[in-house]
């Protein structure tokens, strides 16, 4: 591959899992996340593997940490090909408990939106001037379903799909092209504080970082998700039969008891411990991978849609 990678939120959770994946691909990987030692443990594992990392630590909600991060790697390796923004913040909580929680608003709009902007604004003149780059924003199927609870954490992420598509359009002579991933649930620290493993279908992280190497690879404008697509169809030809679809989700699923204020105020970083594994799956036939397969491709026919 030999392109310069630059991926947040990359010390834990689908950042380092992709990271890993990428410098297995032959990429020089650059490293950003805010804690510096579990940062440099993961650089320290993809050198021992013969890939080859940097680590920058930095705080993507802070400007100037950001404009010091992004001068230091263009000062010291010249160019960054792709970047993808993963680092994100979620918060699980239904609105009539976040009336007085705007800061839950705040903070998940200044990761998931402001952050990966700040990002993009730095790194595409550069990209520009060179006539290549690519941008991978790792958004959710929140966007397209509008799970309940989740009304921060999925406008955060809506505002960046917007961006994204303004972005796309005006950069298109530019040789600079975008990505969406509307990752599903994941298996990360990050979920474990409200216990949506519990409640909702999850996939692994080995599984998200492979769609981040693909989307870096073939470089598609969106990828999505049957259940997302489900739900973004659903919104537009049944709304009002999806509403109350989602509205008796919420009503038969409680709030976690952090959402409650009944345990320890939800951290939302992966400083908590990792989700539960689920029980390993028995290795599907030939046959279903055929099919499945098949499905996809078939899917890929239908305009507007990349699974």
């Amino acid at each position: 591959m030999g392109r310069h990678v630059l991926i947040t939120g990359a010390s834990s959770g689908i950042g380092r899992a992709a990271a890993l994946a990428v410098a297995e691909k032959g990429a020089v990987v650059f490293l950003l996340a805010r804690r510096e030692t579990e940062l440099d443990e993961v650089v320290r594992e993809i050198r021992d593997a013969g890939g080859e990392a940097f680590g920058y630590p930095c705080d993507i909600t802070d400007g100037e940490s950001v404009d010091r991060t992004v001068e230091s790697v263009l000062s010291e390796h010249d160019h960054i090909d792709m970047l993808v923004n993963n680092a994100g913040r979620s918060i699980r909580r239904s609105l009539h408990r976040s009336v007085d929680r705007v800061h839950d608003f705040e903070r998940t709009m200044a990761v998931n939106y402001v952050g990966a902007v700040r990002l993009v604004l730095a790194l595409t003149p550069q990209m520009r001037e060179r006539g290549f780059g690519h941008i991978v924003n790792v958004s959710s199927s929140a966007v397209q379903v509008a799970p309940p609870r989740y009304a921060a954490y999925a406008a955060s992420k809506a505002a960046l799909d917007k961006f994204t598509e303004v972005a796309a359009v005006e950069m298109l002579s530019d040789g600079v092209t975008f990505t969406t991933i509307h990752m599903p649930l994941v298996e990360t620290p990050m979920i474990v504080p409200s216990k949506d493993y519990e409640t909702y279908p999850s996939r692994s992280v080995a599984w998200a970082a492979a769609v981040v190497v693909r989307a870096l690879v073939e470089r598609p404008i969106r990828i999505d998700t049957p259940a997302g697509t489900a739900g973004e169809f659903g919104s537009l030809f049944t709304p009002g039969l999806t509403a109350r679809a989602l509205h008796k989700m919420y009503r038969g699923s409680p709030d976690s008891a952090a959402a409650k204020g009944e345990a320890e105020t939800a951290r939302t970083t992966s400083q908590v411990t990792p989700a539960k594994p689920r029980p390993t799956r028995r290795s599907r036939s030939k046959a279903v991978l055929v099919l499945t397969r098949a499905a996809r491709r078939a899917a890929r026919l239908i305009p507007g849609v990349y699974w």
